[in-house]
Order: C-alpha cells, then sequence, then structure tokens
C-alpha cells in the first residue's frame, strides 16, 4: 500500500479497462494523437509541415512518458499543455518546430476528453445491456410464479417475480434510450482557435476559409466524429458535460431502485443476492448475510446523482468564451461519474446474474395473504348467489379488520373459517376455498413478461459482450 490516498474507485470498485481509459496514459496519448491528426491535416493542406515530420510524431505516440521530465516542465512553465509538447518535442526533434501550430490548449484537452468519453459511454452501454440481459432471463424463469405484490411497502394484489423483474428491465430499457441518444449524438470540437473564430487558422491558410473548415473535419474523421459542434467558444459546450452525467446519474436512479427492493426482499427472505459458501456477513454476529452488494450499488449510485449535480453548475457559469473555473471540477467529476457507473454496473451484473428466489418463503406469503386477495372474487361469487353487494361488503370488512387484529397477535389468518362460519356470508368452506389457487390471481403477468421480454432484440451469442437494440 501507498503512504498515500487511493480513490477507492480505483482501488477497489471500477473495472481494469476503466481505469486505463482514464489513465494519464491513455489522456496524454490521445493528446499526442491529436498532434499527429493536426500535423497530418496541415500538410495534407499545405501548410509547411512535412511528411516526415508527421511520421515522426507518429512513430513516438505510444512512447513510454517522461512523466519526471513533464513534471518539471510544468512546475517551470505553470501549464500542462506546454510541458507535455515540451517533452514530446523532445522524442521528435524533427517535428519539435511545428507540433501543437495554430491550435489552443483545449485543442487537446477537449478533444480527447470527447474522445475518452465516448469510448467510455460505449463500455457502460455494453455492461448495461448485460444487465437488461440477465433480469430478461430472471423474469422469464419466474415469470409465472405467484408473489405478493407490494404498494406503499404493504400488502397488495399478487404479480409475478417475473413481472416484477420487468419493472426494473423497462428502467434500464429507458436508460439504454438515453445513453444511445448520447453516444449517437456526439460531436468533436475540433480546431477552434482561442475565442472559437478559427483566427489563427485563417491566418495560417492567407484567408482561405474552405481549408480552415477542412482542417476540423480531416481531424474530427481520423478521430472517428461525423459531426462537430456548429459553434464554440474556446471549449465545446460545457452543457454536454451536464448530458453526460445525467446519463450516469439516469443508469444509477435505475440501479438504486432495484438494488434497495432487493434489500427489502432480502429482509423478507425471498429473494436474495449472492452469498459465497465462505462469505462473512458480520464480524459480530455470524450468523447474518447481509445483502451488501445491493448495499454497495445503492451507495454508488448515490454517489452519482450526487455527482451529476457538478456538470450544471459548471455550464451555467461559464464566462463568454471561456473560463477556466471548469478545470478542476471537471477532471475529477466526469471520470470519477464513469468509473462509479463502471462499478455499479459490474455489481449489478453480479447480483442479477446470481439472484436466489427462497420459493416456499414467497409462496408462504402468499398464501398467507390470499383470502384477504380473494375477497374481491368472494364478493362476486357471493353476490351471484343472491347476495347483497353493500350488506357483503360490510361482512368482508368486519371478518378481515378480526382476522387481521388476531395475526397481530401472532396468530395465523382464520378469515376463511370467519366467512364460511357468518350466516349472513353465503357461501359455504368448501365454494370459499375453491377459489383460492394463487395462480388465479395474477392476471396476464406470465403473458405480459413474455410479450414485453420478446419486444428487445437482443444480438450477439456471447454473453459476455451482449448487444441490445432497443
Amino acid at each position: 500500500m501507498k503512504p498515500i490516498y487511493e480513490s477507492p474507485l480505483s482501488s477497489r470498485y471500477a473495472s481494469e479497462y476503466m481505469l486505463e481509459l482514464f489513465s494519464p496514459d491513455t489522456r496524454y496519448r490521445t493528446w499526442r494523437r491529436l498532434w499527429v491528426a493536426l500535423a497530418r491535416a496541415e500538410h495534407k493542406l499545405g501548410l509547411p509541415v512535412t511528411a516526415e515530420q508527421v511520421a515522426e510524431l507518429e512513430a513516438h505516440v505510444n512512447d513510454g512518458i517522461d512523466y519526471d521530465a513533464v513534471a518539471a516542465k510544468e512546475k517551470e512553465l505553470r501549464h500542462d499543455v506546454m510541458a507535455h509538447i515540451h517533452v514530446y518535442g523532445e522524442s521528435c526533434p524533427n517535428a519539435a518546430g511545428i507540433i501543437h501550430l495554430g491550435a489552443t490548449s483545449c485543442y487537446v484537452t477537449d478533444n480527447a476528453d470527447l474522445m475518452i468519453y465516448r469510448d467510455a459511454l460505449i463500455h457502460i452501454r455494453s455492461e448495461l445491456a448485460a444487465v437488461i440481459k440477465a433480469l430478461s432471463n430472471f423474469a422469464m424463469e419466474y415469470r409465472s410464479m405467484p408473489t405478493l405484490g407490494y404498494t406503499h411497502f404493504q400488502p397488495a394484489q399478487l404479480v409475478t417475480v417475473g413481472k416484477r423483474a420487468c419493472l426494473y428491465i423497462q428502467d434500464f430499457l429507458l436508460d439504454m434510450d438515453e445513453i444511445d441518444f448520447v453516444i449517437s449524438n456526439l460531436k468533436f470540437h475540433g480546431c477552434r482557435g482561442t475565442t472559437g473564430t478559427d483566427a489563427s487558422f485563417l491566418s495560417l491558410f492567407d484567408g482561405d476559409e474552405e481549408k480552415v473548415k477542412e482542417l476540423s473535419r480531416l481531424i474530427a474523421e481520423e478521430c472517428g466524429f461525423d459531426a462537430m459542434f456548429g459553434v464554440a467558444g474556446q471549449t465545446y459546450p460545457r452543457k454536454y458535460d451536464s448530458r453526460i452525467l445525467n446519463c450516469l446519474s439516469s443508469i444509477a436512479q435505475s440501479a438504486y431502485r432495484f438494488a434497495n427492493d432487493l434489500r427489502l426482499l432480502q429482509h423478507l427472505r425471498q429473494v436474495e443476492e449472492p452469498f459465497e459458501k465462505n462469505q462473512v456477513g458480520s464480524s459480530a454476529m455470524a450468523y447474518k448475510r447481509n445483502p451488501m452488494r445491493s448495499e454497495r450499488i445503492c451507495s454508488l449510485s448515490r454517489y452519482i446523482m450526487a455527482d451529476a449535480l457538478n456538470a450544471p453548475m459548471t455550464a451555467s457559469t461559464q464566462w463568454f468564451e471561456r473560463t477556466l473555473d471548469d478545470s478542476a471540477n471537471r477532471r475529477i467529476s466526469l471520470p470519477e461519474g464513469f468509473l462509479a457507473c463502471d462499478a455499479v454496473l459490474r455489481l449489478m451484473r453480479n447480483v442479477t446474474e446470481g439472484l436466489h428466489v427462497n420459493e416456499k418463503i414467497v409462496e408462504k406469503a402468499v398464501l398467507e395473504y390470499l383470502p384477504f386477495i380473494a375477497t374481491e372474487n368472494l364478493l362476486m361469487s357471493a353476490v351471484k348467489k343472491g347476495g347483497d353487494r353493500q350488506r357483503l361488503h360490510e361482512v368482508i370488512r368486519r371478518n378481515s379488520m378480526a382476522a387481521t387484529a388476531r395475526m397481530k397477535e401472532g396468530e395465523s389468518c382464520d378469515l376463511l373459517d370467519r366467512l364460511a362460519a357468518d350466516p349472513e356470508f353465503p357461501l359455504s368452506f368448501e365454494e370459499i376455498t375453491a377459489v383460492m389457487n394463487p395462480s388465479d390471481f395474477i392476471g396476464r403477468a406470465p403473458h405480459q413478461v413474455e410479450e414485453f421480454i420478446s419486444q428487445i432484440d437482443f444480438t450477439g451469442a456471447d454473453d459476455e459482450k451482449v448487444e441490445i437494440n432497443v
């Protein structure tokens, strides 16, 4: 262990892929890729940049970066981009003089961020797809299993275990809609100059506006973007960060809802998250099976939702063409938002692929409350035998309250016995119990699950990389 603070997102939660994506190496090599793309476009458009210089820059993109040299240079210059330009130039002496020609710092910082965010969003999408797939398998497996529904966390009408899972899937599909929108509408910043007017490049190209526009287009194409912001200041619009973090927050909201419900279900002993053979639930209470994965999902999701507030506060306070009070905040809030969301989805995948249903407990809860649930059907049957609907409603209400009071004393539910013995209720015990099949009280739930899941377009046979088209 290092004797310095290390973010738990790095040491405990996020994936190796996401940690590498937001690492200094990826960030600064992406800067170098952008300097190569700039030099290549400038060469192609006739500026005094040679093919040899472009090749030299390209040859050293993936060199090990001398961070000590960068730190020493930044201490001297008080400017991180210039420090990297100087160190990169030392590796490319013949091209050192044309690195960053005409550009401002935000050419590399902003475009690199957009490239990294794009790759991170694609990764998040793949993890989200895997969670949806796992939940869909679970929903189909338990589509017909009756379970007690809850409204206000009070016993309500029956649903099925699979039908309830579809509620969570639907939330995640809405998140999939949102992330697909964000990915499909990603734009490149391009080369805009210090205030977004292209003035420096217009000067370099002797007033040829078409070449100035072509410069940004060529760079965007090389970096995998087919669209750019119509206008910009020195930076790309910081509202874009709001869109990205809102997307991550949306996923966190869905994950929190699922995990919080699972924590309640685990308390009821109905459905449980995975629990390893030698897992310890409590250091003091050896019998405990705490839902620690679900609790961690909720904890990290709450962080993401709070983190998403950074972007609108930053976007709303940008002055004119640019201000630098966004920089330090964005260096933390965007990467950590992605790392935390990655961690949440990894946990979600682990939980949803290993959910355990305690079927006997679920059935016991159903049977305990089934007499109350069946009262509406019993009322209709009693009316068909000639009873008065309003008088019968009162009979059922009176006996239900008495049965409930008995249950609160720790006794079993005796509602059916009470109704059968009540002279004002026209159904016999045999007639009453004949309608006590739980499957008769789940409505269309099994078919709803089948219809809903069938509408999800799963493509790709490899479960490690599920694709979903919404």
